[in-house]
C-alpha cells in the first residue's frame, strides 16, 4: 500500500471517477452500444465510444470549443456532478444512427454507421441538444429558446418557443428539478418527429442569490435563483409545439378535489412540480405532484388540445419517494405502476395488465426500461446489494445478476449492458441473449490502498455498517482512536457489497491509526418505507442515535475502539452531522470536520427540505430543532468548517452564518473556505490537501 501517495491519486483520478465507461445507450435492434469515457484513469476528458461487432471505438472526442459552455451549460454539469471534460452528454435518434452533442456551445452531430463528427452551425450557443426520432433534425436550446435546425446542416435554423423575458426559458429543467428531482431534461421529441413537449420555466418569482468569488473582487456576482425553503419555486408549465408553428398549452388539473390531497397541518392543492415527463408511441404524459409533496398524478396528454386525464394517482401522508423510470408503460400501453404492499415495508412494481406484483420484500429501486412487453428494473432484498430483475408475461420476475454488488443495466434488443460493482471492482459485460458476448473496458485507476472492510450488522435494528482497521493492526495492541465517516442521509448508501472510491478512503483514513466505522442508519435508501420515512419532521436526531448505537455495538464486537477518542467527519448531509454530533453529543464526540454542511435548514431548496420537514412557516418547529445554527453555543469540542465558496447547492452562507453564531457565543473553531470550489471538490492540489489537512487537525484534536 501507498499511503503517502494515495491523496494525489485521489485529486488526480476525479475520485476514481476518470476511465469509467457510463451513460450507455443501447440500440433498439441490440446491434450497437454507445458511451462516454476517458482514455485513462487519470485522463479528465471524456469522449463518445461506440462498441459494435465484440469490439470499441471512439466516434467523437473533444474538438471546437470545448472548455467555453455558456452558463445554463456548466450549471447543467454542476447539477450532474460532472467530473470530466470533453463529451460529457449525447443523445440520439431512435435506431442509434445520428448522435448529437454540445462542445463549448458548438453543436455536433456524427453518424454511428461511419463518417467524422460534423459541427452544425446554430442560431447561438447550444445546449442539450436532442435528434428527432427519425434522425432529420436536432432541437437544441439557446439563450433561452428551442431552436430545431437540419442534421445535415443545410436547413433552415426555426425558432419553435422565444423567452418572452430574460427570466424565461423554454427546454430546459429548473433548479429543484434537476437538484432534487432528477429531471435533467426540458424537452421530449414526439415518435413521429413532428412535435416536441416542452417545459417553460418562468424564474421571475424566485427569489435571487449572488454568489461572488472572495479571491477575485473584480468578477461580477453571479445571479442564481434559488427556491429556499418557504419561498417561491420558480412556475413550470408544458406545451405541445409543432414544427408547423402550431402550439398549445397543457392543462395541469388543481389537486383541490379531497381525491387528490390528504388534510392536516400543510395542505397544498397546486400541483407545483413537474416529476417526469415523455412521449412515447401511445402520447406524451406527464408526473406532477404537489407542494406538500404527498400527492402526485401521472396525466395522459392530448397532443391536439393540451387536455389531461389522470392515469395513475400516488399518496403518501408524509411524503411521496418516487421510483425513477416509474410509472411507466410497455409497447401495448400497459401500465407498470409503483405500490406499497399492505405491510408497507417494501416498494414494488405492478403490472397492471396481467396482475402481476413485484415479490414480497423485493424493493424497487428503478425502473430501468421496457423494451417491447419486458421491463427492466433495479431492486433489492439485502439492502447491500441491488440487483438488474426482469419481467416479461411468460416468464414473470427473473434476477438477472447473482454476484453481491451493487449492478444497473441498459438494453436494447435482446443485448443487456450489465453494469456491475463487487467486491473484486467493476465490470461492464454484454450479454447477448442471456449469455456473456462481451466486455467493455473499465480504465480507472486501481487505488493505491486496498480497502479491507469488515461487514458488520449492529445493534437491535440490524445497522448496516463496515469497519476499517489498519493493515498493520494486530488483535490486543491496544486501542484504537476511532473516527466516524458517514453520509447517513437520503437517497446515498455508503454500506454496499462493492468496492467504491469512499471504501479506499476509509481504508487510507484507517492506515493512518484510525478505526473507522461507517454506518447506513433510518433514512438512508434500501430498507423500505417506513426506515426511510422515520426522519419525518426530524432529520437528525434518530440518525445521530444509530450512529451512536453503531459505535457502541462495533465497539461490543472490536476491543480495539478507544470510546474515549471520537472523531467524525461528512461531506454535505454527513458533514451536518459531523457538526451535530459534537453540538448534541460532546460525550460520545471529540472532534468533527465538518464539509459543506446546510446548517441553517430554511436556506436549503423547497423540495428537498419541505420534504422532509414541511413548510416552515407551518411547522418551524421542525427547522429549529434540526438546523445548527441555533445551537451554536452548545459547542464545547473541536470542530473544522470547511466550504467551497463557489457552491450553489449548499450555499457558503451556511457555513458563514454558522461560524458568525459560534463566534458570537465566543466558541473556538476552525474556519477552511476552498475558493473556486463547488459542491463537490475533486481539483488537485485541493482534495488531496484537504484529507491531509483534516488529518492533522484529527490527529490534533484526539491526541492521536
Amino acid at each position: 500500500m501507498d499511503v503517502e501517495e494515495f491523496p494525489r491519486q485521489f485529486a488526480r483520478t476525479r475520485r476514481f471517477s476518470l476511465g469509467v465507461p457510463r451513460r450507455f445507450t443501447v440500440s433498439p435492434d441490440g446491434e450497437r452500444v454507445l458511451f462516454v469515457r476517458s482514455d485513462s484513469g487519470s485522463d479528465p476528458v471524456s469522449r463518445l465510444w461506440l462498441y459494435e461487432d465484440g469490439s470499441e471505438r471512439i466516434i467523437a472526442g473533444p474538438h471546437g470549443g470545448d472548455g467555453n459552455d455558456p452558463e445554463a451549460e456548466r450549471i447543467r454539469r454542476e447539477r450532474a456532478r460532472e467530473t470530466s471534460t470533453g463529451v460529457v452528454a449525447y443523445a440520439t435518434d431512435l435506431p442509434v444512427r445520428v448522435v448529437a452533442y454540445a462542445l463549448g456551445g458548438e453543436l455536433w452531430v456524427v453518424r454511428t454507421d461511419g463518417g467524422t463528427p460534423r459541427r452544425i452551425p446554430t442560431a447561438g450557443p447550444a445546449v442539450d441538444p436532442r435528434p428527432s426520432p427519425d434522425g432529420r433534425l436536432v432541437a437544441y436550446v439557446t439563450g433561452g429558446a428551442l431552436r430545431v435546425v437540419s442534421t445535415d446542416g443545410r436547413g433552415d435554423d426555426r425558432l419553435l418557443a422565444e423567452p418572452e423575458g430574460g427570466e424565461v426559458t423554454y427546454g430546459l429543467p429548473d433548479h429543484v428539478a434537476a437538484e432534487s428531482l432528477d429531471r435533467t431534461r426540458g424537452h421530449w421529441w414526439s415518435p413521429d418527429s413532428d412535435a416536441l413537449l416542452v417545459a417553460r420555466v418562468d424564474t421571475s418569482m424566485v427569489q435571487r442569490w449572488y454568489l461572488s468569488d472572495p479571491a477575485n473582487p473584480a468578477q461580477v456576482p453571479r445571479s442564481v435563483p434559488y427556491p429556499a425553503a418557504g419561498t417561491a419555486n420558480a412556475e413550470t408549465s408544458l406545451h405541445i409545439v409543432r414544427l408547423d408553428g402550431d402550439a398549445v398549452a397543457v392543462r395541469i388539473p388543481d389537486a383541490a378535489d379531497p381525491e387528490y390531497h390528504f388534510e392536516g397541518r400543510w395542505t397544498d392543492t397546486a400541483f407545483e412540480y413537474v416529476v417526469s415527463a415523455g412521449w412515447d408511441a401511445i402520447g406524451p404524459v406527464v408526473n406532477v405532484q404537489t407542494r406538500d409533496q404527498r400527492t402526485a398524478c401521472l396525466l395522459d396528454i392530448d397532443p391536439a388540445t393540451g387536455a389531461t386525464s389522470p392515469l395513475h394517482t400516488q399518496r403518501d401522508p408524509a411524503w411521496l419517494e418516487f421510483v425513477p423510470g416509474a410509472p411507466t408503460r410497455t409497447a401495448s400501453g400497459a401500465p407498470v405502476i409503483p405500490f406499497v404492499p399492505q405491510e408497507g415495508r417494501a416498494r414494488g412494481l405492478r403490472m397492471v395488465r396481467d396482475k402481476a406484483v413485484t415479490p414480497p420484500g423485493l424493493n424497487v429501486r428503478e425502473v430501468l426500461c421496457t423494451i417491447g412487453e419486458r421491463v427492466l428494473f433495479t431492486a433489492n432484498e439485502e439492502p447491500t446489494e441491488v440487483h438488474v430483475w426482469s419481467y416479461e408475461p411468460a416468464s414473470g420476475f427473473v434476477r438477472l445478476t447473482t454476484e453481491p454488488g451493487i449492478h444497473t443495466a441498459a438494453a436494447g434488443g435482446s443485448t443487456v449492458v450489465l453494469d456491475s460493482r463487487t467486491p473484486d471492482g467493476h465490470t461492464v459485460t454484454v450479454l447477448r441473449d442471456g449469455r456473456p458476448a462481451g466486455h467493455i473496458a473499465v480504465l480507472a485507476e486501481e487505488p493505491l490502498i486496498t480497502p479491507r472492510p469488515i461487514h458488520l450488522s449492529l445493534g437491535e435494528r440490524a445497522l448496516r455498517s463496515r469497519l476499517f482497521l489498519p493493515s498493520w493492526y494486530e488483535p490486543g495492541a491496544g486501542k484504537l482512536p476511532v473516527l466516524l465517516s458517514p453520509y447517513a442521509g437520503p437517497g446515498v448508501q455508503l454500506v454496499v457489497k462493492a468496492r467504491m472510491w469512499w471504501t479506499a478512503v476509509a481504508q487510507w483514513w484507517a492506515e493512518q491509526g484510525f478505526a473507522v466505522l461507517m454506518t447506513d442508519g433510518r433514512g438512508t435508501p434500501g430498507r423500505g418505507i417506513a426506515w426511510e420515512k422515520s426522519i419525518h419532521g426530524d432529520q437528525l436526531t434518530p440518525v445521530l442515535e444509530d450512529q451512536i448505537d453503531a459505535l457502541h455495538a462495533a465497539a461490543g464486537h472490536c476491543d480495539a475502539l478507544d470510546l474515549e477518542r471520537v472523531g467524525i467527519r461528512g461531506w454535505s448531509f454527513g458533514g451536518y452531522l459531523a457538526a451535530g454530533a459534537v453540538l448534541h453529543r460532546p460525550e460520545v464526540f471529540h472532534a468533527a470536520v465538518a464539509g459543506a454542511a446546510p446548517t441553517d435548514m430554511r436556506l436549503y431548496d423547497t423540495h428537498w427540505k419541505e420534504r422532509y420537514l414541511g413548510h416552515p412557516d407551518v411547522m418551524p418547529e421542525n427547522y429549529e430543532r434540526c438546523s445548527l445554527v441555533g445551537h451554536a453555543g452548545k459547542l464545547t469540542r473541536p470542530l473544522m468548517l470547511v466550504h467551497g465558496m463557489a457552491d450553489d447547492n449548499v450555499a457558503p452562507a451556511h457555513m458563514l452564518r454558522f461560524s458568525a453564531a459560534l463566534l458570537a457565543a465566543g466558541r473556538p473553531h476552525t474556519v477552511l473556505p476552498l475558493p473556486g470550489a463547488s459542491h463537490l471538490v475533486t481539483q488537485e492540489g485541493v482534495a488531496d490537501s484537504l484529507l491531509l489537512l483534516e488529518l492533522d487537525f484529527l490527529k490534533k484534536s484526539l491526541g492521536a
